[in-house]
């Protein structure tokens, strides 16, 4: 687990005395987690934990130029449509590159020839206790067809790399970490067309 603490920075962390469970369902577990304070006074938070997330930045080289494979689908808590990269959460016990390679095949029927990682993430550390791993997946194959959970209605759909970075933050692409991705590949030179 990641951990920031040094010499210097003890005296800001809270200490987790106590920890119950009060709500589960399929996708994510709530917790009341009891914490001594710096100064040593007794508090009580609420923790969501859930299991990591992968999101996968796919790019494809088009006769046009360099693309985003992109997802648009229904989101539930927003009440709108969203455009994003695959992604989705960790099997038991995969691993976050099986987890990210599973999500662009399942999501968009391509595979990758090759996937790297760009960094992870904690979503929402006031809250949240898991983490988002990145990556970005090249030299794309493309498969027969989606393999989609039963409640996923995606549509794939690919969109140039410039008109993503220009529109990011307006509709449809409402996804915070999808903000969070592109911050991620500014350094990558293989998105620059020649």
């Amino acid at each position: 687990m990641f951990n920031s603490m040094d010499a210097h920075t003890t005296h800001l962390v809270w200490n987790e005395e106590a920890r119950q469970k009060v709500f589960t369902c399929p996708i994510f577990s709530i917790w009341e987690s009891t914490c001594r304070s710096p100064d040593q006074q007794l508090r009580l938070f609420t923790v969501l934990d859930a299991p990591d997330w992968a999101i996968v930045v796919p790019v494809l080289t088009t006769p046009r130029g360099k693309a985003f494979v992109m997802v648009r689908q229904w989101r539930h808590g927003a009440k709108e449509l969203s455009l994003e990269f695959p992604g989705g959460v960790f099997e038991k016990g995969e691993d976050p590159q099986t987890a990210a390679a599973r999500e662009l095949r399942e999501e968009t029927a391509y595979d990758a020839g090759t996937i790297r990682s760009l960094g992870v993430y904690s979503p929402n550390p006031a809250i949240m206790a898991n983490r988002v791993h990145f990556f970005i997946a090249e030299d794309l194959k493309p498969l027969k067809q989606q393999d989609l959970d039963e409640d996923e209605y995606v549509e794939v759909t690919l969109v140039p790399i410039q008109e993503v970075f220009q529109n990011m933050g307006k509709p449809p692409y409402i996804h915070a970490l999808m903000g969070a991705a592109l911050s991620l590949l500014n350094n990558v030179d293989t998105l620059r067309d020649p």
